[in-house]
């Protein structure tokens, strides 16, 4: 196996997360494929970043650093992008936990020169300690984990989930970064798909690109408990159709949805029936998941018709933004070339001698 230095990181914007970060921390230094080093974003929260560095300054592995863009998610991820000494790229969440062979499996799917990234499964770990009766797995996208739908295995796949996700260094030279006015910002609404935009974006700039989803990479993401309930679930479902709108607007409907189109009609129905027939059969919950799932679509179709005719009004909200060289601020996109390539980076060193690439089987 080829062995492609991984830098890991993690985006952090809250004190109150303050245990989870140091166990995300914790679980990639205990990789058994060693990461190259970890870098702790931190979005625009001074006393995060210096309590983070103070907890991490005699730590040669692990950085520290404030997000150089607007805030958010992928001005965060840019930033890690910009500062990371890798071949490859991985992102953690910064209230989940990695399992050991984590980047190992990451970095065997990269034995293929042709696989631009890799993903991996997230099982949720909820605050009740159990799965609510009512909440579908077909939803567990809403809480951020793997869902019910998606193929098991070692799979090829349109799109990576950006909690548990990795992506080769020049797979951003060719595309560019994560966009800037999509995704999570802090406490507001929870929008998402930035992963889904790029995805896109790398295989229209590179076609030959493959993009994996490992099961055997997995991590655990907490769900804290206001997340396991209703209100939570319809406000996600929602915000997740006006994220799809903007994504269907900026790499059109047929690519930005494609996905989403076999889903709507194998998978949930499915899960509707399966409910339904728990119901009958007297089983907790069975009603409550069915209903859920009806709920969700409706939710979630109403976040896309509005967010088309915003997006229709006012244009495209976001626009991808390169990724800077080291020392660059990241600069926002406006214009045709915000999606442009960056610039071709200096060979990456590990240990004093050159990187090694890797690919996947």
């Amino acid at each position: 196996m080829t062995d492609p230095g991984i830098s890991v990181v993690i985006c952090v914007y809250t004190e109150d997360r303050w245990e989870d970060i140091l166990a995300a921390v914790s679980s990639v230094r205990a990789q058994s494929y060693p990461a190259l080093e970890t870098l702790l974003v931190v979005d625009h929260n001074p006393a995060l970043k210096d309590r983070l560095a103070r907890a991490y300054e005699e730590t040669e592995d692990v950085r520290v650093l404030p997000n150089a863009g607007p805030r958010g998610l992928s001005a965060g991820r840019n930033t890690g992008i910009a500062a990371s000494h890798g071949e490859v790229i991985a992102f953690l969440d910064d209230d989940a936990v990695a399992e050991r062979d984590w980047l190992r499996r990451f970095a065997e799917g990269y034995a293929d020169p042709r696989v631009m990234a890799v993903g991996g499964r997230t099982e949720p770990v909820w605050a009740s300690g159990r799965r609510p009766a009512w909440f579908p797995e077909e939803f567990d996208w809403v809480v951020g984990c793997t869902y019910r739908g998606l193929p098991p295995g070692r799979v090829r796949v349109r799109n990576v989930l950006g909690g548990n996700a990795s992506f080769r260094r020049t797979a951003f030279e060719a595309a560019g970064g994560f966009a800037s006015g999509i995704g999570r910002d802090g406490d507001r609404r929870p929008l998402g798909c930035e992963e889904t935009e790029l995805c896109i974006r790398l295989t229209r700039a590179r076609p030959d690109a493959v993009l994996l989803i490992d099961d055997r990479a997995v991590i655990h993401h907490r769900v804290p408990a206001p997340r396991e309930h209703f209100a939570y679930f319809r406000t996600r479902t929602y915000a997740e159709g006006l994220s799809k709108a903007l994504v269907a607007r900026s790499v059109g409907a047929g690519e930005g949805l494609s996905s989403e189109r076999r889903y709507a009609t194998r998978v949930l129905p499915a899960g509707v029936a399966r409910g339904l027939r728990d119901a009958l059969l007297a089983r907790p919950g069975g009603a409550g998941r069915a209903g859920a799932i009806v709920a969700g679509v409706l939710s979630a179709a109403g976040g896309y018709a509005l967010g088309t005719l915003r997006a229709r009004r006012n244009g495209t909200a976001f626009a991808p933004v390169p990724v800077p060289e080291d020392g660059e601020p990241i600069r926002r996109g406006a214009g045709p070339e915000a999606g442009a390539a960056a610039p071709a980076r200096a060979e990456r060193t590990r240990g004093g001698e050159p990187a090694r690439g890797g690919g996947h089987g």
